[in-house]
Parts: C-alpha cells; structure tokens; sequence
C-alpha cells in the first residue's frame, strides 16, 4: 500500500500563505503526502516581500534527487523559479526521471503584493526548457501578458493570449482571469489546437487572496495524482479552491492580503 505522493518544487513562505506551505496544506487538505523541493526562501507576511534568497541549485538538485529516487511522486507541481541556472537542474532532472507523471507548471513571477519574484532572462528558460516538459501551464493574468507578450483586457484576449502560449511550447494552459475586474471570473483552458474550454465561477469578495495561484496549481497536481485526467482535475481544482477563498473570506490573518482556509473540509490521507 503507498499514499498519493504529490511533490511541490517552489520557493518558502514565511507567512504561510503561498509558495511551499500553501502547496503542503492543498496536498494534505486533498487527502495526498506532500513533499518538496524549496528553491528559494523568502522573508514575507501579508503586507509583502521584503527579501529573497535563492537556494544554491547543487542544493536543489540534491533536494530533488532525494525525494525522486525513494518517495517516487505520482504528480509534480513547479512553483518559484526566480534564477536561469534552476532552470537547468529542474529541466535535467525531469529529464532523468523519465517524465513519468504529470507536471504542473506555475509561472510565479509576481507577488500578491507586486513584488517581482523572477529574473528576465529566467523567463526564457521557462518557456525554452521547461514548457515542453510540463502537462500544464497555469498563468495568471499578469504573468499570461509577459508569456504571450500582448494586453490582457477581456474574454477574448485571455483566449488569444493562451493560444501564444500554446504555440510558444506549452501543451496545455489555463489562463486563470481572476485579476480582470468583474461578477465573473472567466478561466481558459487550453490544449493544442482544440477550442478554449471557458470554466465561469463566481468573484468572491474577500483580501484573503494571498496564494490563490500556489494553491490551485497544487490542486490540479492532486487531483492528476489521483488519477483524474488534467481537465477534471482543473475543475476539481476551481471548486475546491472557490470553497477554500469562501471559507477564509471573513477571517484575519495579519494586515494585508490573508491566506485561504485550505482545511475547510480536509480528506483524509488517501492509501492506495
């Protein structure tokens, strides 16, 4: 017998709300055993980034071969990556291991709070190495107008902008749309030359957005882990992370933007 095992390679958050802790507590709150891989440590609370600090890639690399050799993940989900030389050991080790299960990428470029979280020439190496590894590719609004290097305004330019992200590698995309202003939020998925699959939910009111993106990447890696094919997973993933933002709506964690309440209903640890 074996548990679901889920690994998140991305950077540390001292707050709590994203990165790695928003990764581990969307694995256990989905009944997985979550492992990782931290790629940066960062000094951070709900007002903001206040420093980054790269973990040495030899470091990184060991980290990954540690968990891939024993623990052996059934999904792999890519958060932080702010250096080009990660890049490399990521891409090689992926590579190494086969490319045996599905792989969710989150292109993390910008905090929350606005605070640029990569380095320019590292998005190069994102989409030259990495994109054609990888099963998903989960851009926000903001990181979906530097990969596809266009304005992002309305539902039609969500669609074009994840049709150049296709066509820059990438197998399938989900450009998530929760930072266009509206009573919906319109997310696009997106494989090969197939038509956009529009997925609506409703906006939730609420500050507590801190690691919304961490977390529903890390939902969609759980949910393939499971065994559910990637769009299922997707919209697995969106309910469970609409429940999770309604649930923290109302609570206070600190003076800015508050976590999600990931343990609003926690499955437990599912052995197969």
């Amino acid at each position: 017998m074996n548990y679901i095992n889920i690994l998140t390679i991305a950077g540390s958050d001292s707050g709590g709300g994203a990165g790695i802790q928003a990764d581990l507590k969307t694995f256990s709150a989905l009944g997985c055993f979550g492992t990782s891989v931290i790629t940066a440590a960062t000094a951070q609370n709900t007002m903001g980034v206040r420093s980054v600090h790269g973990i040495p890639p030899e470091m990184i690399k060991d980290q990954l071969q540690a968990v891939l050799e024993d623990i052996q993940p059934a999904a792999i989900k890519i958060g932080m990556i702010n250096r080009a030389e990660v890049v490399d050991v990521i891409e090689a080790e992926l590579k190494a291991y086969g490319n045996k299960v599905p792989v969710i990428l989150d292109p993390v470029m910008v905090a929350t709070s606005g605070h640029k979280l990569i380095e320019p020439d590292t998005i190069t190496q994102l989409i030259d190495k990495l994109f054609p590894l990888v099963s998903l590719v989960t851009p926000n609004i903001d990181e979906a107008v530097i990969l596809a290097e266009q304005a992002i305004q309305n539902l039609d330019d969500i669609v074009a902008a994840g049709r150049k992200i296709i066509g820059k590698g990438a197998k399938a995309v989900l450009v998530k749309g929760g930072h266009l202003s509206g009573p919906v939020i319109y997310d696009v998925f997106i494989t090969g030359d197939a038509e956009p699959v529009i997925l609506e939910s409703d906006f939730i009111v609420s500050k507590n957005l801190h690691g919304t993106g961490c977390t529903l990447s890390s939902a969609i890696a759980a949910e393939m882990g499971k065994g559910n094919n990637l769009l299922t997973a997707v919209k697995n993933a969106k309910q469970y992370i609409a429940a999770a933002l309604q649930a923290g709506s109302q609570v206070t964690t600190g003076a800015g933007n508050g976590p999600l309440n990931h343990f609003f209903n926690p499955s437990k640890l599912i052995i197969q």
